[in-house]
């Protein structure tokens, strides 16, 4: 594969993707994240949850948020039953939904990134949420007149529970990254301007680079060097989106070769740099 492909971008074509899903397989090898808020919950299974430099082994009842520009991946730690629900939703269609006093994508945006994504939901707050998931399911199968307005209806309700319970919570998941993947993320995420070789991260963190890569891709799924080009193309369409030149987002984001940033941006990001800057793509989401 590519290493330029393993990170995946998985666009949410419509105002409401619904998936429940049970399988004995891993799909999500790689870092991915969409163009839509996602709400997830883990029903069972034996499963670690990546996002951005932390890691949750989930326990049922898990419900957890990301926004967009959150890197994410599940990782199944066996082949018996991996139960979910995903809930993807365009940032647009949730404002829709809110009102002046109830902002329904509080949970989303209002936090840090790659931090306070999970709440445990106890058995009645579970059940609550599973008989709303229940009739979303029959809603969207029907054609009834109405229902339009009960699936809006029903997931403005499961976004206030939701937002309730970030508020409430209590709970503090159990970081299990690694530590020497997270400090190669962090030293990657604050020095993504310099040049950036295994050999020198092995330097810095005084550890075989052998032992760094190796430890990288597995709990990743990516290789650094994926990892760093990502990050790269995320800073830069950051970059653009404030209006700098498409010239000086490559440099101020790292990249050295301007042939090779138009490139990989727009391989990765599916049009150009200068077609993505015009359009405002990222105020979609």
């Amino acid at each position: 594969m590519d290493e330029s492909l393993e990170y995946l971008f998985d666009p949410i074509q419509t105002d409401l993707l619904y998936l429940h899903r049970i399988t004995t397989y891993n799909m999500g090898t790689f870092y991915h994240r969409h163009n839509a808020y996602e709400l997830y919950l883990f029903l069972r299974g034996h499963v670690n949850f990546y996002i951005e430099n932390r890691c949750y082994h989930l326990q049922q009842g898990d419900l957890l948020v990301l926004s967009p520009q959150e890197m994410h991946r599940s990782f199944a730690l066996d082949n018996n039953e991996y139960e979910r629900i995903t809930i993807n939703l365009k940032k647009s269609y949730i404002n829709r939904l809110s009102t002046p006093t109830t902002n329904l994508s509080a949970c989303f945006d209002y936090r840090p990134k790659g931090k306070g994504n999970i709440v445990h939901l106890e058995e009645e707050q579970l059940q609550q949420v599973l008989q709303l998931t229940s009739e979303l399911e029959y809603i969207l199968s029907s054609n009834d007149y109405g229902a339009d307005i009960l699936r809006n209806n029903v997931i403005a309700q499961l976004l206030v529970i939701t937002n309730l319970a970030f508020q409430q919570t209590e709970f503090v998941p159990t970081d299990i990254m690694p530590e020497l993947v997270r400090k190669t993320m962090d030293y990657i995420e604050c020095n993504l301007v310099r040049e950036l070789t295994l050999e020198h991260l092995s330097e810095v963190l005084y550890t075989n680079s052998s032992k760094i890569s190796r430890q990288f891709k597995k709990h990743t799924g990516l290789t650094i060097r994926s990892y760093i080009l990502n990050r790269r193309i995320e800073l830069s369409k950051q970059y653009l989106t404030e209006g700098m030149s498409i010239t000086e987002a490559c440099y101020q984001s790292g990249f050295g070769d301007y042939a090779n940033f138009i490139r990989s941006f727009t391989k990765q990001v599916g049009t150009s740099p200068g077609k993505f800057a015009k359009n405002g793509i990222l105020a979609e989401l």
